[in-house]
């Protein structure tokens, strides 16, 4: 039996090395390949949607935007343009789901800080009390790294405007109040080309480890 192995056994390796590419090639063939969808107006919930948009089934993007940030810097979509970034709505007061938001954020920022391909934004749905000093407060306490993540406030209009016709992430508040709005917990992902990608729980911790998935799988995109 020894003899016949060693007979044979350049043809056993070759036999061998055959099957293990065979296999291989196999597996990747059949392995669902990830994508991530790119998300318009009519794939959301028209909860988070303002109703002149939600018909609109594709070629949605993030429309041009001009902020201030905790520093007094103006910031607009010039600053994000070619990065992918995380953006959410939130307000400093918020006793809620904000605060373990801004945490899990945070974690989202150290995992990224040596990622030029990616940035954070956060917009304010309180700006008639979230002035550029309560947001510079706001930052230092989270560790808000300012190359990084701006903090935004600015006309309440326009930051409606954005919440609920560009990132589709933000409900209608009293109807008695003129762009009263209140923030959910998601965190959109955005692309390069300014396409939604993705809507992520910010008070999850299994959440936060897909979006940061996600991001990865963008920047190799």
């Amino acid at each position: 039996m020894k003899s016949l192995l060693y007979k044979y056994r350049k043809f056993f390796i070759v036999l061998i090395v055959f099957s293990a590419i065979t296999i291989t090639l196999f597996y990747f063939a059949l392995k669902p390949q990830k994508i991530l969808p790119v998300y318009n107006p009519a794939d959301v919930n028209p909860e988070l949607v303002d109703s002149t948009v939600q018909y609109k089934s594709k070629y949605h993007t993030i429309a041009d935007f001009s902020f201030v940030n905790q520093n007094g810097d103006t910031i607009t979509q010039k600053n994000y343009e070619g990065k992918i970034y995380v953006a959410d709505f939130f307000f400093t007061t918020c006793g809620s789901i904000c605060p373990k938001m801004t945490t899990n954020l945070a974690d989202v920022q150290k995992a990224v800080l040596n990622n030029p391909k990616v940035m954070l934004l956060s917009h304010t749905v309180f700006p008639e009390t979230d002035s550029i000093p309560v947001l510079k407060t706001y930052a230092i306490k989270h560790g808000v790294v300012d190359s990084k993540w701006n903090l935004v406030t600015g006309d309440k209009k326009e930051i409606y405007t954005m919440a609920r016709k560009s990132y589709l992430a933000v409900k209608l508040g009293r109807p008695d109040q003129l762009y009263d709005m209140v923030h959910t917990e998601n965190f959109v992902l955005v692309d390069q080309k300014r396409r939604v990608r993705g809507f992520y729980d910010g008070t999850d911790k299994e959440d936060i480890k897909r979006l940061l998935e996600d991001i990865d799988f963008l920047c190799k995109e």
